[in-house]
């Protein structure tokens, strides 16, 4: 029985599986069984942030599996404070609580602005089209995608989308019953589209009015992806809670929502809370990580690629007009619009040993890893142009 029959049986079918078996991962390629090597560009969906087989993170790994894998949170934990410590440090945060994954930290955001807003009047969550934030029902709820909201509701009151980059209707949705908005500065999922200058001002200006919470999703565009630490950073607004999660424990789950000293207080103890929230295993891995991401040059090398990949697709771009319409590029989290389909395309580049990523239907996502270097890049972008010549 093949791996994928055996797929099919066991499991529920949620997934549009990428046909390949993978063995092991080095850097930044992977090889899959029979040894055929793919370049990743797709980067377990800006998970792998080192690529793979990274030691320092091997190492964080095994040593603090031999001390202990698991403890409740009733303990104080080392790996939990120090990972703490650097995040606090690096953003300028006052308080962290660690998650699983993404859509938890999403849902732990929802819950500090909802109980913030009880004691402020306020209860109103707003977030904006086009948006992705998870899966579970509070990310559902300030969601406007029919493929991923259809047949879970009612949803969570209280919740409502209004138009990504829409001024006025932003001017029109908020007022003193605004709790907080919830937004991607660079729409990861919907496509790599950015929020504009005018909207983030609008949105600043705001919250200074009304005095709701911020909150930025950073789950894809944070820690270090976009050549910033946080991908809010290229636009002039400061966020009052931030939710992170995908690169921050090298390849094991675990997320986080971080807060401003407007929101430091609001968490006090048994009214939230999380089982594995905060692994110790994961909490290792993820100071390796950050260290290497801030201090051993990643975050710089992120915009310095990204600049040799936006030179690339944009010579692509002219070459092929008829079929790239936009090239978007925020260090290593780019979006290459396509006048068609780009599934096609994805296909093709797998057959070349490429492998990336198509969202929103018609745009080509490249999340490499934060290791990539010019000679990966130009082999990416080599084959991409034969691809395209073959159309």
């Amino acid at each position: 029985m093949s791996i994928v029959d055996r797929e099919a049986a066991n499991l529920f079918h949620t997934y549009k599986r990428i046909p390949l078996e993978i063995e092991r991962g080095e850097g930044v390629y992977l090889y899959a069984k029979g040894g055929a090597r793919y370049l990743d560009l797709f980067g377990g969906l800006a998970v792998n942030a080192l690529g793979y087989g990274n030691p320092r993170v091997l190492r964080a790994i095994e040593e603090q599996s031999r001390k202990y894998i698991h403890l409740s949170n009733y303990f104080l934990q080392e790996p939990q404070i120090a990972l703490a410590e650097m995040l606090i440090a690096h953003s300028g945060y006052k308080k962290v609580f660690f998650t699983n994954s993404g859509t938890e930290s999403i849902e732990g955001t929802i819950k500090l602005a909802r109980k913030w807003g009880a004691t402020n009047g306020k209860q109103d969550l707003i977030a904006f089209s086009n948006a992705f934030h998870g899966r579970t029902m509070g990310a559902l709820s300030l969601m406007d995608k029919e493929k991923y909201r259809e047949g879970y509701g009612p949803f969570l009151p209280h919740c409502s989308t209004v138009g990504f980059n829409d001024v006025g209707a932003l001017k029109r949705s908020v007022n003193a019953q605004t709790a907080a908005v919830l937004l991607e500065f660079i729409q990861g999922e919907g496509g790599i589209y950015p929020v504009s200058n005018e909207f983030a001002k609008e949105l600043d200006s705001l919250r200074k009015q009304f005095g709701f919470l911020i909150i930025a999703d950073e789950i894809q565009g944070g820690l270090g992806r976009t050549g910033k630490f946080f991908g809010f950073q290229h636009f002039n607004v400061q966020p009052d809670i931030v939710a992170i999660a995908k690169p921050l424990g090298g390849g094991l789950p675990v997320g986080a929502f971080l807060g401003n000293e407007k929101v430091a207080e609001t968490l006090q103890p048994g009214v939230h809370g999380t089982t594995f929230g905060g692994n110790p295993v994961a909490c290792a891995a993820g100071i390796a990580v950050l260290d290497q991401i801030v201090n051993g040059g990643l975050m710089a090398n992120a915009a310095a690629m990204g600049e040799l990949f936006k030179t690339g697709l944009e010579a692509l771009k002219s070459e092929f007009p008829s079929i790239i319409k936009e090239v978007r590029v925020f260090g290593l989290m780019i979006g290459v619009e396509l006048f068609r389909d780009g599934e096609a395309i994805v296909n093709a580049l797998r057959n070349r040993g490429v492998l990336l990523n198509c969202t929103n239907a018609n745009v080509l996502r490249f999340l490499p890893p934060l290791i990539i270097r010019e000679p990966e890049i130009r082999e990416g972008l080599d084959q991409l142009r034969e691809v395209l010549r073959a159309m």
